[in-house]
């Protein structure tokens, strides 16, 4: 129980949620500066993870300031894009992987970006963030998490980039473009499908259950998983030493999206509304949760 003037245990957590953030940070500029380009001193892995967590910071004052959280996702969009930008530039030298990174990284983040900005605009407002934006604390936590989102899921992409080793297009590079088409493919169309369902006044309260959502129940974290194993593996021939280590990426991202903030969140928030119907408890059992399957009769 909180005490009138003090911190409740809320406040205490998101201080507990910065700290980590920044430790796990720290951990992921040590690992994945090994044997990475320099300007002067300084890693070039380190200079970017440090911007993704300062344009964090930076945009949160005038969202906290103003009570929205309608900049959120664009931010991370944003940051994606900034971060991997500054890597490429500020890499003394480069290559065709670093700019093929580069350029899949691009797409991905306008796309989600400009489709995640899109449907809070439409939506008006984002209710995970209710609870969280009158308290000062608990609000940077969010922010701060987000840069290490940020960080962690493009570490093997910036370790490839700013490596000092490199190494010419091969398999690896054409195997994991494959991958990140696939994924990439998978998670478009899925999001697409939703918001065209979403968008007819009759589907109004209804769960879609229709197109690549027959398949999975979260065909775009599905995709969203494979296009990042996709640059990991592009990533994996420059990569050596502690470097190896930044293939957490598409691991955080598949823990991140099936354990933490994904598939439990929103299966939780479908079983409150749908859950006890039958057609909705039938899709349930006929569909996977993650992993795509063709859909089978009742």
């Amino acid at each position: 129980m909180s005490q009138q003037g003090g911190m409740g245990r809320a406040e205490w957590l998101s201080v507990f949620a910065v700290v980590a953030a920044i430790s796990v940070g720290l951990v992921t500029v040590f690992v994945g500066s090994q044997n990475g380009q320099l300007i002067g001193s300084i890693p070039v892995f380190a200079l970017c993870v440090a911007l993704a967590f300062i344009i964090q910071w930076v945009v949160f004052v005038p969202s906290f300031r103003r009570q929205t959280e309608r900049y959120f996702d664009l931010t991370g969009s944003l940051t994606y894009i900034s971060v991997t930008i500054a890597a490429v530039v500020l890499s003394p030298v480069r290559d065709e992987r670093s700019l093929l990174l580069l350029v899949l990284v691009l797409i991905w983040a306008v796309r989600l970006g400009t489709f995640l900005f899109r449907r809070i605009q439409q939506a008006g407002k984002d209710d995970r963030f209710d609870a969280l934006k009158p308290s000062p604390l608990r609000f940077l936590a969010v922010w701060t998490v987000q840069g290490l989102w940020v960080s962690l899921t493009l570490a093997a992409a910036l370790a490839a980039i700013t490596a000092d080793t490199r190494e010419p297009i091969g398999a690896f590079a054409v195997l994991g473009l494959v991958i990140w088409i696939i994924g990439f493919g998978i998670e478009a169309v899925a999001d697409w499908q939703k918001s065209r369902f979403r968008a007819d006044p009759a589907n109004r309260g209804r769960y879609i259950d229709s197109g690549l959502w027959a398949w999975s129940r979260h065909p775009n974290y599905f995709g969203e998983i494979v296009l990042w194993v996709g640059a990991a593996i592009i990533a994996v021939p420059v990569l050596s030493g502690l470097q190896w280590l930044t293939l957490i990426s598409p691991v955080f991202v598949a823990l991140l999206l099936t354990r933490i903030s994904g598939v439990p969140m929103l299966e939780r928030k479908s079983d409150e509304r749908w859950g006890g119907q039958p057609d909705y408890e039938a899709y349930k059992a006929r569909t996977p949760v993650l992993l795509p399957r063709p859909p089978r009769a009742d």
